[in-house]
């Protein structure tokens, strides 16, 4: 079975005194302005966090060792930013899981040597568009089209709520687009490349969000944009399994990222506890405190072996040791899990502080902000609820 090893702790480490050092002391400030930290990313990418999962031969750090487990070192880094803050958590998990991984799992070796040597480096973010306004959960929905035209793609359409799709480093985002209709009558989805200043390809201004306010998100629109023929990712038609595909391991992912806040939660309670007095004595001697904050122990630790479960069949899975359908279901099951449980904690925490937990000068606070949409990215509870329940062999 899996257990962290010490070159794990280790690295944790690394990355927990980085989020300490280089975000901790700019949150508050960052979260209030809505500033999105671009001079942090290329940071991000010297400590090696984006090209964990990209062989060394395109920038990044993945050997052909056959040591494998890269994919548990992204999670613990992504817990441990968002163990300091969630929007931080979401920037790396997205730019890895949504703007790497579908180039390097389906780009052509030509497209893949043009762009993850910078994304793994951080000198550069890329998005993936696939949620429209009329079109989430409903991936299959998608109205945005793509004509191809005289070797040129053209492409028509609107995006929703994109992560990493609007800052100053950004250089392409991958969009979903109808491409044609398939012979059983349902619509042909491809994924297309659109590099960033294309004519034609206009971003929102950033969303007024509840959370994640430092965190870059936008809506893109596409008019008459045109890319050449070669910028499809992988084969026509197959966008839509791309994306499904690309879930399984985003949702380990946030399943991480709850982890962080979890561990946040627990930490900030256990300290408040200890040093708020009230009828001249800690708090903590409550055990209307005390047994809440015993239940966020219980929660991270169920969190964290839920995650890192997940996070070592995935590495064992690209090893050829273990099956999709095994990291597809573990993949629900702990996101589901850590992302209710995260906030279910904010919830906690904030109670457990009372009046101040309502004060944004308190990071409680800010992560009872940040905490909801771990229950919708990536997949909304619901959508685990019928995946776990189509695992089980059942009608779903």
């Amino acid at each position: 079975m899996f257990e962290l090893s010490q070159d794990h702790e280790d690295f944790r480490r690394t990355v927990r005194d980085f989020a300490e050092g280089e975000i901790a002391p700019h949150v508050a400030e960052w979260d209030r302005d809505h500033h999105f930290p671009a001079d942090l990313i290329p940071k991000m990418g010297e400590l090696g966090l984006f090209g964990l999962v990209v062989p060394e031969e395109l920038g990044g750090h993945k050997s052909a060792d056959g040591e494998g487990g890269e994919f548990t070192y992204l999670c613990l880094a992504i817990e441990e930013l968002g163990r300091v803050d969630q929007s931080m958590g979401i920037t790396l998990e997205a730019g890895v899981g949504l703007g790497i991984n579908p180039i390097l799992t389906f780009g052509s070796q030509e497209q893949k040597e043009r762009w993850l040597p910078d994304l793994a480096a951080g000198r550069t973010l890329a998005g993936f568009g696939l949620t429209e306004p009329d079109a989430g959960s409903d991936a299959g929905g998608t109205k945005t089209r793509a004509e191809l035209v005289d070797g040129q793609w053209v492409v028509n359409g609107a995006k929703a709520f994109i992560t990493n799709s609007g800052t100053p480093i950004t250089s392409v985002v991958t969009a979903t687009a109808r491409t044609g209709t398939r012979e059983d009558g349902k619509p042909e989805i491809s994924a297309i490349m659109i590099p960033s200043g294309t004519p034609g390809f206009e971003v929102a201004p950033p969303y007024h969000k509840l959370g994640w306010n430092i965190s870059d998100t936008h809506g893109l629109s596409f008019s008459d944009v045109r890319v050449p023929e070669d910028h499809l990712l992988g084969e026509r038609g197959k966008g839509f399994g791309q994306f499904l595909a690309t879930l399984d391991d985003g949702r380990i992912a946030i399943a991480a990222l709850a982890v962080g806040c979890i561990a946040r939660m627990l930490e900030e309670s256990i300290a408040y506890a200890r040093t708020r007095m009230a009828f001249g004595r800690p708090i903590a001697v409550n055990q209307g405190v005390s047994f809440q904050i015993a239940d966020l122990a219980v929660m991270l630790e169920n969190a964290r072996s839920l995650t890192y479960k997940a996070a070592w069949l995935k590495d064992e899975m690209d090893a050829g040791r273990r099956s999709l359908a095994e990291v597809k279901q573990a993949a629900s099951i702990a996101k589901l899990y850590t992302s209710e449980a995260a906030v279910t904690s904010t919830r906690v925490a904030t109670q457990i502080f009372g009046g101040n937990g309502f004060m944004e000068e308190y990071p409680v606070a800010r992560f009872y902000r940040d905490a909801k949409i771990l229950e919708i990215g990536e997949g909304t509870s619901e959508v685990q609820r019928m995946l776990i329940a189509r695992g089980l062999g059942l009608p779903a």
